[in-house]
């Protein structure tokens, strides 16, 4: 595809963590968020949220849902930021080993004479991005399900939680949102962003992926719920510092970066 008409939407916070999974003494962040962190973002803005026992939002089949049409997006994240710093907290558990582990039994809860609260304590070291930019471009099939994005960030009536990326306390100001066209053509230069480079990338068949540097990493997108517990789908990319020559993709010229769409479902 030469041209694509796509959503962009800029956003800028100030602090951000977007966390790696498995990190737990050190919690670690990605530099920019994740394919399931902007979706959940989205999903928050239409509306779209779970249905106590049932795996998905809407399980129909063929239908044009909101939700079903959510799942057809296309998706490209880069971004920036300024400087990362590291903070000191500790954790706390209501596990009841670790509270006998501090307390001694079940029903104590003074140390040294002092009451405390219940469980036990973990010290951890949390990672955080400060004055952070992030630019999504967003492709759909139906130009008015992506006007209905844009309208649902003008006007969040549906949304479900307060308006944040990554964690619930990393709110976000949108600085620009509105309609891009994308023009396909010769990469060449540094940029000064972060990129998800996906291994199949929607509208081209360039073969991006084996011929730039970058850190391979399987990242979650859509998921359902499965015996209690989330259960994603997961896409191929390479995490890229913006150092790009002698490949094609999507431009926004606007912005002067490219672009990489995934689509989240794999395809």
């Amino acid at each position: 595809m030469d041209k694509l008409r796509v959503l962009k939407i800029k956003i800028y916070q100030p602090q951000a963590h977007y966390r790696i999974p498995f990190a737990y003494k050190r919690r670690l962040t990605y530099p920019i968020p994740p394919y399931s962190t902007v979706l959940g973002l989205i999903a928050n803005m239409l509306g779209v949220k779970n249905v106590p026992g049932q795996e998905e939002p809407c399980v129909l089949e063929n239908c044009e849902c909101v939700y079903h049409k959510y799942k057809e997006l296309k998706i490209s994240i880069c971004g920036k930021f300024k400087v990362k710093t590291t903070e000191y907290i500790w954790l706390r558990s209501l596990e009841k080993g670790w509270h006998t582990k501090r307390f001694g039994s079940t029903t104590n809860r003074c140390v040294g004479g002092h009451v405390e609260h219940i469980g036990g304590q973990m010290p951890c070291y949390v990672d955080v991005l400060n004055d952070v930019e992030i630019l999504i471009h967003l492709y759909h099939r139906d130009r008015d399900f992506l006007e209905l994005i844009e309208k649902s960030f003008w006007k969040p009536e549906k949304r479900t939680s307060t308006l944040h990326l990554g964690r619930a306390e990393d709110i976000l100001v949108v600085n620009k949102i509105g309609f891009e066209e994308l023009e396909f053509k010769p990469i060449n230069g540094q940029f000064e962003y972060f990129f998800w480079v996906p291994q199949k990338m929607f509208g081209s068949s360039e073969n991006v992926f084996d011929s730039i540097q970058g850190l391979t990493c399987d990242l979650p997108t859509f998921y359902r719920i499965r015996n209690g517990a989330r259960e994603f789908d997961y896409v191929r990319v390479k995490l890229n510092d913006g150092d790009f020559g002698g490949i094609k993709a999507h431009y926004d010229n606007t912005e002067e970066v490219p672009v990489f769409l995934a689509d989240p479902r794999g395809g």
